[in-house]
């Protein structure tokens, strides 16, 4: 097993979402271990990105975005789907990276339907946790850029911003 570490959580995560893609995220569930390799993920750069969650201010919602790298952000969208982020950055830098797609899964919501991520995954570390890890996978031949899916409300520059990254 080669568990990713809490060095290259607490990056920048301009630097983390695209390091993310060929990467395994691991699920250990009813006495089996999972894997899937992450194809698609967004990133999310803190207050002055208005389309994050922490351009709003430090709230309960968003406490968890501000510790450091490394630990989960799950959040309920429109009262039916968890979106399951994962911190970057160092504490009291609010950052974050949606996972989007992984190789036999498309749609944020259908990752945490299918892997079972709900609201008790809030704030657990993909460093010692024992259900949820990611480990070392394959290295993309190629990572594509776009802008981020669904953010409309932001306002330019953050809708044009190309901080989607998939392979």
């Amino acid at each position: 097993m080669n568990r990713i570490y809490e060095s290259f959580y607490t990056r920048d995560v301009l630097e983390v979402a695209p390091d993310l893609l060929g990467k395994k995220l691991c699920v250990y569930s009813v006495g089996k271990k999972e894997s899937f390799i992450i194809s698609e993920v967004e990133a999310y750069r803190g207050v002055e990105d208005s389309a994050c969650h922490a351009s709003k201010g430090r709230t309960p919602r968003t406490e968890v975005m501000y510790k450091k790298g490394g630990v989960i952000y799950v959040y309920l969208i429109y009262g039916v789907h968890w979106m399951f982020n994962i911190v970057t950055a160092e504490l009291d830098v609010p950052q974050a990276v949606l996972i989007r797609g992984l190789r036999s899964i498309n749609g944020p919501g259908r990752i945490t339907n299918k892997l079972n991520i709900e609201k008790s995954f809030n704030g657990e570390s993909l460093i010692s946790s024992q259900r949820i890890w990611l480990e070392d996978g394959e290295k993309p031949d190629e990572i594509f850029t776009s802008p981020r899916i669904g953010i409309d409300y932001a306002g330019e520059p953050w809708t044009s911003k190309a901080w989607r990254y998939f392979i």
